[in-house]
């Protein structure tokens, strides 16, 4: 019958668990890798320890509080993680010498320049069995299996510490070949395929579906305003006034033309029984007399398109009767729409760096300022062929879109934001399609 293994001696395992509680009060990876680093010394004797993360950055020198300078050491140390990072990786800890390795020239000049006989490599895994670690003892000699079995037990503790301090996330193996990189690349194959339908986002305005244009009916100035911004009328009623002095000072003075001329054909009238020329005038005259009653009649015309009423029922939108009091008008120029508020439709300003292929019956969701988690949907009737400039000074496309259900909330006026619909596009597309744009405008190619 074989003998029992001989045990641990008590003070190397209360060594190890003096490191094992000072890894767990560790608050962050720094902290970590400066214990292990450092708090390992009674137990090897090391001449340095050095602790790497898994992408082989240094993370702690032993007897450096951080290991941030230039000096050539750490310089070189950069380029000897590297060369670590290809050795096996077995289930146990490694150890390399220095007379057996077969070392790359400029890692074996700085190993004979700083480094003693050997190193140690003791690799550390988190709680998925991922590398999150590694630690470099450098060593005269190759460390007392006891110890070195108890050190491996200290490393499960390590890497534990180390991955929860770390976040816990799993890491991939991006190197060539891996299965993590070829299941990478085609779900982002797959995501790139995926079809999404194109939108743009672009202001929008409720206007009226069907405005009637009230326009000034002759020249004239505006001398008050019967309504307010919209406010609801009914046909007939008056909108607003021009003013009248000037036309009635024409009124008198055609009137009094028309006298004069009544007054003058019958002179001639009188004249003409014994007088062969004024017979002669009587014609002229009579011409004449008619000519002033015409003006006068226009001039009464005139007068009673003065007051403009509503050719119909609605609501009057205009901004402000302020503006147009005492401002010269012209015959034909719009004052004010007359619109049904029960009839609202939308006009939309789709910049043109944001343009995409849109088609009449296009679906449209309008967030309004003041329902703005709440969508209003509706289709475009009209599209522009051509850009206009905006008042903000954006070169836009003009489109008008009806609304399904005759919203109360669409009240003529509101602003909002409109997100249009075009066609179905791939994922890879919709993401690249303004860079692109922009590095064909930049470009030229």
């Amino acid at each position: 019958m074989s003998e029992p293994a001989a045990l641990p001696h008590p003070q190397l395992l209360l060594a190890v668990a003096a490191l094992e509680e000072r890894a767990r009060a560790a608050d962050s990876a720094a902290a970590l890798a400066f214990s292990i680093a450092n708090d390992a010394y009674p137990l090897l004797g090391f001449r340095q320890a050095l602790v790497f993360d898994a992408a082989w950055s240094l993370r702690a020198v032993s007897g450096l509080a951080l290991p941030s300078e230039d000096s050539p050491y750490l310089v070189w140390l950069r380029r000897a993680a590297a060369w670590l990072a290809t050795l096996p990786a077995g289930d146990g800890p490694l150890w390399v010498a220095a007379a057996d390795a077969d070392l790359p020239a400029e890692i074996a000049d700085g190993w004979q320049e700083w480094w003693p006989a050997g190193l140690w490599l003791l690799r550390l895994a988190d709680r998925q069995r991922e590398p999150a670690a590694a630690v470099v003892f450098l060593l005269d000699a190759p460390p007392d299996p006891a110890i070195a079995a108890q050190l491996v037990r200290l490393a499960g503790t390590w890497g534990y510490c180390w991955g929860v301090l770390v976040g816990g996330k799993r890491r991939w193996n991006w190197r060539p070949g891996t299965s993590g990189r070829r299941l990478a690349l085609v779900a982002l194959a797959l995501l790139c395929l995926l079809p999404v339908r194109q939108s743009a986002l672009a202001p929008a305005e409720v206007i009226p579906e069907e405005a009637l244009i009230v326009a000034a009916p002759l020249d004239g100035v505006i001398r008050t305003f019967h309504v307010r911004p919209n406010q609801p009328v009914r046909q007939g009623e008056a909108l607003f006034s021009l003013d009248d002095t000037t036309l009635k000072s024409r009124l008198d003075v055609a009137a009094k033309a028309v006298a004069a001329a009544d007054a003058e054909l019958h002179a001639a009238s009188q004249r003409a029984y014994d007088n062969a020329p004024s017979r002669n005038e009587i014609a002229l005259l009579a011409g004449r007399a008619a000519e002033k009653r015409a003006e006068l009649a226009a001039i009464r015309a005139q007068l009673a398109r003065v007051d403009v009423p509503a050719p119909r029922d609605g609501v009057a939108v205009f901004a402000d009767a302020n503006d147009w009091l005492g401002r010269p008008v012209a015959t034909g120029e719009r004052i004010l729409l007359l619109a049904d508020p029960t009839q609202p439709a939308l006009q939309i300003n789709l910049p043109v760096a944001d343009a995409i292929a849109l088609e009449v019956g296009a679906p449209v969701k309008l967030y309004l300022t003041t329902h703005p988690l709440s969508a209003i949907d509706g289709h475009i009737t009209e599209t522009s062929y051509q850009a206009h400039i905006t008042p903000d000074g954006l070169a836009a496309y003009r489109l008008r879109a009806a609304l399904d259900g005759r919203p109360d909330e669409a009240r003529l006026g509101l602003r909002g934001t409109a997100k249009v619909y075009g066609g179905w596009t791939l994922l890879s597309y919709y993401v690249l399609r303004r860079p692109l744009a922009a590095l064909r405008e930049w470009s030229g190619w």
